[in-house]
C-alpha cells in the first residue's frame, strides 16, 4: 500500500514539476526581449502541450487505488503518442515536407488520450456505485463509439457521411458524463472502493488522538503503527 502511494506521489510530483518548468519557460518567452518570433511561439505551444498532458495524467491517476487502475496505466501509455507527435510537429522545421501521417497519428492519439481521461474520471467517481452502473456503462459505451468514429474519420476508414450519427452519440456521451458525475458527487454519499479485499475501520476520537500522539513521539507514520497493531493482535 505504501509502495503504491509512493508511486502515485512520484507521478503526481513529476507531472506538476514538468508543467511548472514548462510554464516558467512560457513566461520567460513572453517576457523576453525582442520581437515575438517563431522560437517564442514554439515555447508557448510546448507549454500548452505539457499542460494538457499533465491534466490528462492527473485524470489517469484518479484510478489509483481502485480496480480500474489498468485503465489509468493504459491512458498514461497512450498519452505518449500525442505528446511526442505534437512536440515533433512544433519543433521540427518541415520545409514543405509531407506531415499527413504525423498529423493523423497526433489526431488519433489526442482522441484516445482524452477518451481514456474521461473514462478514468467516470470510473473513479462512479465505479464503486452499483446504483449508477447502468448510466455509467452506457456513457462508457457512448464515449468508446465516439472515439472509434472520430478515429475512423481521421484515418478515412469511415465514410464522412456519418456526422448526424456522431453528433447524436456525442450529445448522449456528454449528457451521460454530466449525469454520472452529478449523481456520483451529489446523489448520496458512498464509501470509496477499496481494492484487493481491504477493509476500513473507524477509530474513536480518543483512539485517533492516542495513535497520532504515538506517531508524533516515535516519528513513524500513523499507517505503519496501525498495521503493526493489527499484526500484533492477529498473532
Amino acid at each position: 500500500m505504501n509502495e503504491k502511494r509512493t508511486v502515485r506521489r512520484i507521478v503526481a510530483s513529476l507531472t506538476i514539476g514538468s508543467f511548472s518548468v514548462a510554464a516558467l519557460m512560457g513566461i520567460v518567452a513572453l517576457l523576453g526581449s525582442g520581437d515575438f518570433g517563431d522560437d517564442q511561439a514554439r515555447v508557448l505551444l510546448t507549454t500548452l502541450i505539457v499542460g494538457s498532458a499533465s491534466i490528462c495524467v492527473l485524470c489517469y491517476l484518479a484510478t489509483a487505488g481502485t480496480r480500474w487502475v489498468a485503465v489509468g496505466v493504459l491512458g498514461g501509455i497512450v498519452a505518449v503518442l500525442p505528446v511526442s507527435t505534437a512536440l515533433v510537429l512544433v519543433w521540427r522545421h518541415w520545409d514543405g515536407n509531407d506531415v499527413d501521417g504525423l498529423l493523423r497519428a497526433f489526431g488519433i492519439g489526442v482522441v484516445l488520450a482524452l477518451t481514456l481521461a474521461q473514462l478514468c474520471l467516470l470510473l473513479a467517481l462512479a465505479g464503486a456505485r452499483p446504483g449508477l452502473a447502468l448510466v455509467l456503462w452506457a456513457t462508457v459505451a457512448m464515449a468508446v463509439v465516439v472515439a472509434g468514429v472520430v478515429c475512423g474519420l481521421i484515418t478515412e476508414t469511415i465514410d464522412g457521411d456519418i456526422w448526424k450519427f456522431l453528433g447524436i452519440v456525442a450529445i448522449l456521451d456528454v449528457l451521460g458524463t454530466l449525469v454520472t458525475i452529478a449523481l456520483a458527487k451529489f446523489g448520496g454519499r458512498t464509501e470509496p472502493e477499496l481494492p484487493d479485499g481491504r477493509v476500513r475501520a473507524t477509530l474513536s476520537a480518543a483512539q485517533s488522538a492516542a495513535i497520532n500522539e504515538r506517531a508524533r513521539l516515535t516519528g513513524r507514520p500513523v499507517e505503519d503503527l496501525l498495521v503493526e497493531a493489527v499484526e500484533h493482535y492477529l498473532r
